[in-house]
Formats: structure tokens, C-alpha cells, sequence
């Protein structure tokens, strides 16, 4: 008993555990990774500059780099109007927006990808619909393209983008814009001048999101983009799974890493709910913008006359656009909405359709794909591994994160940053760079192929998202509330059980949540480390969406749609009962 409460009083002894499972399933893999692709010992860059030498590999590099930008720039400039529009809404409706925006946002990303196959394809919604009303008389190619891949991609990361702004814009003290307006600036003028720059944070850590993500992305624009749409992402897991060389593979996979290196050093990103500064700036490139600056002022005050004379017209005008506007904003919120739900209604729609093949809308309602499903065994087997391991990685992560993100609440200020960004590395750098390490890492413990393997592989990033979220309920805990309990007698130990826990048990089981979420939708690492002897239902899923062979896929889909319903409402209940008054015990005494 005594030891344990020596661990609650070290942080790094709550720490170690996260390090430890990272470091060897990760951190020395990607050591060993960058030692193979550099030719130790002898050390050289042949690799690299065998890489680099070869066109089709800089056609690829570039065209994963202009993917990426292309749909952070799309996400931004969607995602920036919704969430300012969902931040200025009143709190009914902008609970309402944010869970509608929530729900895609964990539902399985395969699953948003085939609900787009569905949509775009030969036979799919779109082309049956313009040859019904005879606008065509033959499909028109809507898939296997780039604008394919751009849509999916879209659908996909736009509630990444949207969320981190309306976190940020939510802070935003709105009296600011008032003041702005009430000394003659527009409307105009108080947004870019005031309320832009106090959002910039929110709109850094989207876009950096987006575009790290974006550089890993692997199924969605090999499900819905042609042969020359591939990604570094696609080239990459490709070698590893059919004989490859391993210098080679180590070479692109640090060529991919180096660019997300690069950004993050440069944007910087921050997962922890502090305050994210701004990035530094060169001297050279601060006296171009205060040059710059000085003119825009000087210009500004050549028109004061002129905008004094118009602020009393302005201040008192009356609003007869105000309706037209929140009609704008209005349809803009639900075109966004739309884009976001309506892949996944159409796919549960038909999913009960009673012909051979999925149709929209079906010509007959029958249960035949869901019968199909649940008397497959290879269908109900990979879901019942899947949930396994899900069940496994949860119990793991939840345990090992918490403990992680106590740990790190508890160290000084200046070691904090540093080691929360080594124990989040997992989630803030391409996922397919995560699944190489993370094979070869388990390689060298034997344990390709197996529950196991899988379960570690899948643990690392669930352990990250536990940290965030378990971190960002700490944020908001009062220490004094555990000084008090010890002040009457009560142990670390003791008052970590009684006090601490059950304050921050929202954000624990929040955390598991998102462990189990990550865990069941992974198919990445899953590919790799499985070594296609353990069959889990995302891998089940992604054979079928290749080959086209079983519409059971869409009730797979649609069963996948409809889990975030469940897990919204257990996260509402865990909320609702944490509202509920808790009393700190008295009898707290060891």
C-alpha cells in the first residue's frame, strides 16, 4: 500500500507505463526505421536519393501534398462560416448543431467512404436518379477520379475542422465586437480587425489537423480516386505488403514524417487545452508586415472624415436585411448539415432494400442484408474480434492514459509540453508512418498476426486520445479540493480514490469511448499488423467495398451509422449524472 502511494506522489512513475508500451511499439521502431533508411552503419542516403530520383515517386509525393492542401483549404473555408454560425447560435440550437456535426465525426470513416461509393457510383443514387428522369442515358463517371477523392475526403475531415473552431470561437468575448461596432467600425471591419485574430488559434490547429491527416490518408482515395490518384499513403503500405524493400520503405515513410516535422514546428499545434501561442515569426518577415501595417494605417486616416460622417448613418440604419442574413445563414448551416448526414441516411435507406442489388430508393422493404450479416459467420466473426479487441484496447488505454494524463498534470510546467507532445506523437503524424513503426516494432516481439499484435498497435494511439480528453477534465479541476481531503488526513493514494476520481470520471469514460471508437474503425495498422490472419470487421469491410461481391456491407455500414446515436448517449448520461451535486467526504481518513 505504501509503494502505491509513493507512485501516486512520483508523475514520471505515472507516466512510465504510457512510455513504455509507446517506446516499444513505437518510438524504437521509428529509431530502427530511420537507421534502415539511412544504410547503417555504413551511413549514406542512397535511399533517399534513390527515392527522390524517381519521377513517378515525386509525382506521387507532390500530388499527396496538393490532395492535402486542396481539402484543408475546402474544409477551412466550409468549417469557418459553420462554426461561427453554430458559436453565434443560442444554446439550444447550438447543442443541437454541434452533436449533428459530432455524430459523422465518430462514425466509422469506412463506412462514410462506402456510403459515397453508393452515391457516386455506376449503379449509385446520383447516376440511377438522372437516367430515371431520362437527364442522361448513360452513368457519367462521378467515381475513381479526383474530384471523387476530394468529396470523400471532405466528408470525412470537415467535423475536424469545425470542431477545434467552435472550441475556440466559443471563448471569444463577443463584448469585444460590440465595442469595435459602438466606435464606428462595420461589421466588416470588427470581424477581420478583432474577431479573426482571436480565432486564429482554432483556425491553426484545424488546418494542421486536416493537412497532417490528409498526408496519411489511404483508404478513402484508393476506394474513390483512380490509378493516378494515388497517395504516398497508398505507395507506402503497398511495398510493405508485397516483398519490399525494407530501406525503401523507411526512406518514404521519413520523407512523409519530415513534412509533418516541418509543420509542426513551424504552425505548432497543441492537443491540451492550454493556450496555443502564436508561432514565431523571422525578423525579415516581421518588418515587411509592420511595413505593411504602417501604409494600411496611413490610408486608414486619409479616410477618417469621411467614415465620421457616415457612423451616425450606419449606427442608426435600420436592419431590414437581418432577416434575409439569418436566411442565408440558415440554408448555408443546413447544406453543410446535409453534406455531413445525408451520405449515411441514404446508405441505412438502402441497406433494406429487397432486391438483389442496393437501390435508392429501394423498390421493396426486407431485412435480408441484416439476416445475411448476423448468419455469415466471416461477417458476425470479424465483428465479435473486432469488439475484442476493442473491449481490450479500451480496458488498456483507459488505464494506462488516465494514469499518463494525472501524471503529466502533476510535473512541472516547463517538461509538460514537451512530454504530452512525445506521449500524443501517435495522433499528430501520419497514420500510415504509425502503422509502419508499429509493424516492425511488433515484428521484433513476434507478435504479427496475433489479437495481441493488434491490440498494442491499436493501444498507442488510444492512449492519446485518452490523455486529451482525461488532460482537458483536469484543466478545469480544482487541486484544492484534493488539498483539503489531505489536509484532514487522507493519503495521495486515498485521496486520488475518493476525491480526484470520481470528479474526472466524465472524462475518463469519455476517453474510453473514443478508445473503443478508434480501436473498432482502424484499418490501417490493422492491415499490416494482422498479417490478414486475424480478420477484423473493418478489414472484412474493406475486402468486400474492394471486390464489390456482398451488398451485406451496407447493413455492416449501416449498423457502423448508427453507434454514435449510442455512444452520444452514453456520453449525455455520464454529463447528466456528473451535473448531479458531488459532496467530498468527510471520512476520507486512511
Amino acid at each position: 500500500m505504501q509503494r502505491l502511494q509513493r507512485l501516486v506522489q512520483a508523475p514520471f512513475s505515472l507516466i512510465l507505463p504510457a512510455l513504455v508500451i509507446l517506446l516499444g511499439v513505437f518510438g524504437i521502431p521509428i529509431i530502427q526505421l530511420f537507421l534502415e533508411s539511412v544504410n547503417a552503419p555504413n551511413f549514406s542516403l542512397q535511399n533517399y536519393t534513390s527515392f527522390l530520383g524517381q519521377y513517378a515517386n515525386i509525382k506521387v509525393l507532390f500530388q499527396t501534398l496538393e490532395i492535402s492542401a486542396i481539402v484543408t483549404l475546402i474544409c477551412l473555408l466550409i468549417g469557418y462560416p459553420t462554426a461561427y454560425l453554430i458559436s453565434t447560435a443560442n444554446k439550444r440550437a447550438r447543442i443541437v448543431l454541434v452533436v449533428l456535426v459530432v455524430i459523422p465525426y465518430l462514425t466509422s470513416a469506412l463506412a462514410r467512404t462506402y456510403s459515397w461509393i453508393v452515391i457516386l457510383g455506376d449503379n449509385g443514387l446520383i447516376n440511377s436518379v438522372l437516367m430515371d428522369v431520362g437527364l442522361i442515358s448513360n452513368p457519367m463517371p462521378l467515381i475513381y477520379n479526383r474530384i471523387a477523392v476530394y468529396i470523400g475526403m471532405v466528408h470525412i475531415m470537415l467535423p475536424m475542422m469545425i470542431l477545434p473552431l467552435v472550441s475556440v470561437m466559443m471563448g471569444i468575448n463577443t463584448s469585444l465586437i460590440a465595442a469595435a461596432k459602438s466606435m464606428g467600425a462595420r461589421k466588416s471591419t470588427a470581424f477581420w480587425r478583432v474577431y479573426f485574430p482571436l480565432s486564429m488559434s482554432g483556425v491553426r490547429s484545424g488546418t494542421l489537423l486536416v493537412f497532417v491527416i490528409c498526408l496519411g490518408f489511404y483508404i478513402t482515395p484508393a476506394a474513390l480516386g483512380g490509378l493516378g490518384d494515388a497517395m504516398l499513403s497508398t505507395f507506402i503500405a503497398s511495398q510493405v505488403a508485397t516483398g519490399f524493400n525494407m530501406g525503401s520503405v523507411s526512406a518514404s515513410s521519413f520523407v512523409l514524417l519530415a513534412i509533418t516535422i516541418v509543420l509542426l514546428s513551424v504552425i505548432g499545434l497543441n492537443l491540451t487545452g492550454g493556450q496555443d501561442p502564436a508561432p514565431k515569426i523571422g525578423k525579415r518577415w516581421s518588418e515587411r508586415v509592420g511595413l505593411l501595417r504602417m501604409i494600411r494605417t496611413y490610408l486608414n486616416e486619409l479616410s477618417v472624415g469621411s467614415r465620421a460622417k457616415r457612423w451616425p448613418l450606419e449606427l442608426y440604419r435600420a436592419t431590414g436585411d437581418l432577416r434575409l442574413s439569418r436566411f442565408a445563414a440558415a440554408a448555408f448551416l443546413t447544406i453543410v448539415i446535409l453534406f455531413l448526414l445525408f451520405p449515411e441516411i441514404v446508405v441505412i435507406i438502402m441497406s433494406f432494400s429487397d432486391g438483389a442489388t442496393l437501390q435508392f430508393p429501394p423498390s421493396g422493404l426486407s431485412l435480408q442484408w441484416y439476416v445475411s450479416f448476423f448468419s455469415d459467420a466471416s461477417w458476425y466473426g470479424a465483428a465479435w474480434v473486432s469488439i475484442k479487441v476493442g473491449l481490450w484496447v479500451t480496458l488498456l488505454s483507459t488505464i494506462v492514459g488516465t494514469l499518463a494524463a494525472y501524471g503529466l498534470s502533476r510535473v512541472r510546467s516547463d517538461l509538460r509540453s514537451t512530454m504530452t507532445m512525445v506521449v500524443l506523437t501517435p495522433i499528430t503524424i501520419p497514420v500510415i508512418v504509425v502503422a509502419v513503426a508499429s509493424y516492425f516494432g511488433l515484428a521484433n516481439f513476434g507478435l504479427i498476426g496475433t489479437e495481441t499484435g493488434i491490440i498494442l498497435a491499436h493501444a498507442i494511439g488510444a492512449i492519446s486520445y485518452v490523455v486529451v480528453i482525461v488532460a482537458a477534465t483536469l484543466a478545469n479541476f480544482d487541486r484544492r479540493l484534493e488539498q483539503a481531503a489531505q489536509s484532514m488526513g487522507a493519503r495521495p493514494l486515498k485521496t486520488f480514490i475518493r476525491v480526484t476520481l470520481p470528479l474526472i470520471r466524465p472524462g475518463i469514460f469519455g476517453g474510453a469511448l473514443f478508445a473503443f471508437i478508434h480501436s473498432f474503425d482502424e484499418v490501417v495498422s490493422t492491415s499490416l499488423v494482422s498479417g490478414y490472419s486475424v480478420r477484423t470487421l473493418p478489414l472484412k469491410m474493406w475486402e468486400n467495398i474492394r471486390n464489390e461481391i456482398d451488398p451485406t456491407v451496407a447493413a455492416v455500414a449501416s449498423l457502423l451509422t448508427l453507434l454514435p446515436i449510442l455512444w452520444m448517449v452514453a456520453l449525455y448520461v455520464t454529463w447528466w449524472r456528473a451535473q448531479a451535486p458531488l459532496g467530498v467526504p468527510l471520512d476520507v481518513k486512511a
